[in-house]
């Protein structure tokens, strides 16, 4: 990252320096154009720290309990309201509730563009988007899966989720995306939990499942051959 800076640094020099002249406009363009460039570099630098704030933050929210309807760690977690809980206390960004919503109010990108912070979504209930959670790199995701779990981390490359799997998304969080040279999709920016746990077996699938939304609704169950909770 400080070399991409240093970058847009150099290059602001060089533009200032090729025109040159014995002048103190001369001086005041270069000391403009640096600062320009300074700005850009805390930009990228911003929205870097940001996505890793919401990866670490996620990360700190490993093992608390599932709940229909839930939003905060006091109460537990259902997969859109964790999702929606760590954007909003890591980049102060407010996203819909559910996670079909939450797939429309972001950008769609392409599953070999995923870096950590991303969003990843699954059909496993009959239906687009009805799953989502955090990627945190490496090919694992970090969500709140079902009724009787515990926020966890897993691998997308495990068949239940390979097959499973609808979409990825990228949530705007100011700045720039220049940074996606910086790092490849599969770097991780991964802390010792994140590997200690990772489920790698097939994710058991409740054969009974509830529509998550907001909790100021009533529950309802449906019964399907697999599903995760939302």
């Amino acid at each position: 990252m400080s070399r991409l800076i240093a970058a847009f640094v150099m290059a602001a020099g060089a533009c200032a320096a090729a025109h040159a002249a014995p002048a103190q406009d001369d001086l005041g363009q270069l000391m403009r154009q640096k600062s320009i460039a300074s700005r850009i570099g805390d930009a990228i630098h911003e929205s870097t720290s940001r996505a890793t704030e919401i990866v670490m933050n996620a990360m700190s929210a490993l093992d608390t309990p599932y709940h229909f309807g839930g939003t905060s760690r006091l109460t537990g977690f259902d997969c859109s309201g964790f999702v929606q809980a760590m954007v909003k206390q890591s980049a102060g960004l407010l996203l819909p509730r559910s996670a079909a919503e939450q797939a429309r109010a972001t950008e769609s990108i392409q599953k070999d563009q995923l870096r950590p912070g991303d969003l990843v979504f699954f059909n496993t209930m009959r239906r687009a988007f009805s799953h989502v959670g955090i990627y945190i790199g490496e090919g694992k995701f970090i969500h709140a899966p079902r009724t009787g779990a515990q926020v966890r981390v897993e691998s997308m490359d495990v068949s239940y989720w390979q097959a499973r799997f609808n979409g990825a998304r990228r949530v705007a969080l100011g700045g720039s995306d220049a940074d996606d040279a910086q790092q490849p999709a599969s770097a991780a920016r991964s802390t010792p939990a994140a590997s200690s746990s990772v489920i790698d077996r097939d994710s058991p699938a409740p054969t009974t499942v509830r529509l998550g939304g907001s909790s100021q609704k009533p529950e309802s169950t449906y019964q399907v051959r697999s599903g995760e909770n939302i």
